[in-house]
């Protein structure tokens, strides 16, 4: 089933399937149920044209989602990189922004570099 654009999942209860949808989470998508006044544990296949555009006409005029949300979240990025604050600078040197420690964590934000060191033992030289 097609909602706003999204592949959404056949099989599944609606108030899993609506969390498909990029900015909608696990609160939001009970909440857009309950308004709807659809039965959470319906699957999505099960739903109606006029329930299916219920659902459509809540997350429109309620929530940002997808294209433009993600489009705010860089706007935010970018404003704090232009204005070079700190959590900006973080941003630019692809580190961690809310306080967490670079010692042993955030491999993954920095490329998973491993600098680890050996035994200390130097390699034996020429054999004799």
């Amino acid at each position: 089933m097609r909602l706003l654009g999204i592949i959404i999942p056949d099989e599944k209860r609606i108030e899993v399937a609506l969390r498909y949808i990029y900015g909608i989470g696990e609160t939001a998508a009970q909440k857009i149920v309950r308004d709807a006044g659809i039965d959470p544990n319906k699957r999505t296949k099960t739903l109606s044209l006029e329930e299916a555009n219920r659902l459509k006409e809540i997350i429109e005029k309620n929530y940002k989602i997808e294209g433009d949300l993600r489009r705010e979240i860089t706007g935010n990025i970018k404003r704090l990189k232009d204005i070079k604050s700190y959590r900006g600078m973080r941003h630019i040197r692809r580190l961690p922004s809310h306080g967490q420690s670079t010692k042993r964590n955030s491999r993954t934000v920095r490329g998973n570099v491993r600098k680890s060191v050996g035994s200390g033992r130097k390699p034996a030289g020429q054999k004799t």
